[in-house]
């Protein structure tokens, strides 16, 4: 397909921070996320819910070991969601040496920086921040008392690596497939946000169900890879705009 022009769907003069755009994919999102996991960290929202699945599961992380959640959500929704990953990859590398559509060889790059930069940002959080799992925990059968994610942890008490939800982000990452339609297919910017929500919702639901992470470790992932997403899109989308300009003086 031939290059064509882009549509102007950001500017990106001064006032961009105050702009429509800003606050339906900056603002909203920000203080959505960031009251949600506030109630839910801060408020006791993440042990309520969290007594509720333990009382539902028998006293006891019945499904942490269950083919559903175990081999089906958590092993093959890993895969699935490498595998998918890796076509991007192949998709990315035809069109950039082949392809004669820029905006979609920028569009399959984006996605590809996007998905390793939301993934390997949540993984470096995690490494970074010793917080514990649900199933680690006295009130859930564990053998460690609760630490806040403020809080010092005790000396010699082990460092446990369960915030962000990593594996959530295999879903939540492909948030950033929004945005690849915004760059290429803007109707298709819709199926692309529920594919993203709904894979990390999937991933999410069924590692809190095994006692791997409370809801707000969810929610923290989700709205990282959202902000991550939303910023490279703004680097692309100026490259490709800087691009077409460029082209039209030619």
């Amino acid at each position: 397909m031939p290059a064509r022009p882009l549509a102007p769907a950001v500017s990106f003069a001064p006032s961009l921070l105050a702009s429509r755009f800003a606050v339906t994919h900056l603002w909203l999102p920000s203080v959505i996320g960031i009251a949600v996991f506030t109630l839910l960290m801060g408020f006791g929202g993440d042990q309520w819910l969290a007594d509720h699945l333990f009382r539902l599961e028998g006293g006891q992380w019945a499904l942490q070991n269950s083919w559903l959640t175990r081999s089906v959500v958590h092993k093959g929704g890993k895969w699935l969601s490498t595998a998918a990953a890796l076509v991007v990859m192949l998709l990315c590398f035809h069109h950039w040496r082949r392809g004669r559509d820029r905006t979609l060889r920028w569009a399959l790059l984006y996605v590809v920086i996007a998905m390793a930069l939301g993934t390997g940002a949540i993984s470096l959080l995690k490494s970074l921040v010793p917080m514990d799992c649900p199933w680690d925990l006295l009130r859930y059968g564990g053998h460690e008392p609760f630490v806040g994610l403020f809080s010092n942890r005790p000396t010699g008490m082990a460092a446990r690596a369960c915030f962000p939800a990593g594996h959530a982000s295999a879903g939540y990452a492909w948030l950033c497939l929004y945005f690849f339609a915004l760059l290429w297919r803007p109707s298709w910017r819709r199926a692309g946000l529920w594919i993203g929500l709904g894979s990390g919702l999937v991933f999410g639901i069924g590692q809190q169900l095994r006692g791997a992470h409370f809801l707000s470790h969810d929610v923290a992932t989700a709205l990282i890879c959202w902000l991550l997403s939303l910023g490279l899109y703004l680097m692309v989308r100026r490259q490709l705009d800087r691009s077409t300009r460029q082209e039209a003086i030619a």
